[in-house]
Parts: structure tokens; C-alpha cells; sequence
């Protein structure tokens, strides 16, 4: 591996960019909003396995195919970004019962899984934010195989953002407590949910990125 210099720079620079408020923490922020606790940390839990994609993806040199291929990037950025809108407006659609019980029902927490795992594969800009980082800390002439520091240091990546996702979601959840008081500010959790989610959906679909 490389330097014990380097790989304190690396964990610097792993929490800085973690905890630096972005699209994965609005997205869980979100969910737990429209969705409750539960909802929110299926979603953390589906972002964190769907990164192991782009971690394996990078360690083994897949992800530098959005880099030669913009077309490819562009279709799975689209795609990512009409899924979220999509998401989005379920959100606001979606009828949660009264604020006496304002709980998911066990499909909307299963749906908040497999929804945040399909929307975090289908993010090229993570494939390239891995390309971009980890290389940098990589030594090709430490013993371990390049693809095995690859994998060590994206799974560190991986955990330190799904703390701070996890941070986001308790955090989001006391906002949660206190739109159960009235319906209507229930309600109006999940216009933010929701408007949050589509929001996310326009930025990824027009960022030049």
C-alpha cells in the first residue's frame, strides 16, 4: 500500500468529500422525509451495495469506458436522472396514511432499496469520481496488487459515505417527528421528499459533468 503520508491524505480527503453535503445525502434525506426512518436506511443500504459496483468497476478498469465512450456516460446519466424523477414523483403522489400512522408499509421500505441501488449504479459521475480518486493513492510498486489497493480503498470510500448517509438519516428523522404532529405538515414532508428527488433528477440530467 502506499505511504502511511499518503494514506492519512487519503482518509482526509475521504471525509472531507463524504460528509460534504451532496446528491447521496439529499437523496436519503429525502427518502426519510417522505418515507420514514426505515425507508432511509434501506435507502443508505441500497446506495452502499450499489457502490460496490463502481468500486469493483474501477479496480478492474471498467469504469474508464465512460471516459471513451460519452454516449454510454450520457445514455446511463439520462436514465439515472428520469429514475429519480420518477421516484420523485411517486414521492408526492404516494398516500401515507394519517399522521396517527405515519409509518411505510413494509413494500414502500423494500421499494426504497432496490430504488436507491438502481439509482446509485445508474450515476456515472460515482464510476468517475472513483477513477479520479483512488488512483491517486495507489502504489504500483507496494506488494499488493494494484486491483487489491483498488478494492481496499474503495470500501473505505464506500463506509465513509454510508456513515455519513446514516448520519443524514437520523438527522433527517427528527424533521420526521415533527411533521407527525399535524397532517398537513406530514403531507408537506412528502412534497419535499418528492421535490428534492426531482430536483436531483434536473441536476444530474443538465449537469455538463
Amino acid at each position: 500500500m502506499a505511504s502511511w503520508e499518503t494514506l492519512v491524505a487519503f482518509a482526509t480527503v475521504t471525509i472531507l468529500v463524504a460528509y460534504f453535503p451532496g446528491p447521496a445525502l439529499l437523496y436519503t434525506a429525502a427518502q426519510t422525509i417522505s418515507h420514514g426512518r426505515k425507508a432511509g436506511l434501506m435507502a443508505m443500504l441500497g446506495i452502499h451495495l450499489g457502490c460496490y459496483l463502481h468500486v469493483f468497476a474501477a479496480a478492474f478498469g471498467l469504469s474508464a469506458v465512460f471516459k471513451h465512450v460519452p454516449e454510454l456516460y450520457m445514455a446511463v446519466k439520462i436514465a439515472g436522472a428520469l429514475y429519480l424523477i420518477w421516484i420523485g414523483i411517486g414521492m408526492i403522489r404516494s398516500r401515507m396514511g394519517s399522521p396517527d400512522q405515519p409509518v411505510a408499509p413494509p413494500k414502500t421500505v423494500k421499494r426504497a432499496l432496490l430504488d436507491s441501488f438502481i439509482v446509485e449504479i445508474l450515476n456515472p459521475k460515482v464510476a468517475l469520481f472513483f477513477i479520479a480518486l483512488l488512483p491517486q493513492f495507489v502504489d504500483p510498486s507496494a506488494s499488493l496488487p494494484v486491483w487489491a489497493q483498488f478494492l481496499i480503498l474503495g470500501m473505505v470510500v464506500n463506509f465513509a459515505f454510508s456513515s455519513a448517509d446514516l448520519v443524514t438519516v437520523f438527522g433527517a428523522s427528527l424533521v420526521v417527528g415533527a411533521m407527525k404532529k399535524t397532517k398537513a405538515s406530514f403531507g408537506f414532508g412528502r412534497w419535499i421528499g418528492g421535490s428534492l428527488m426531482i430536483a436531483l433528477g434536473l441536476k444530474l440530467a443538465t449537469d455538463r459533468g
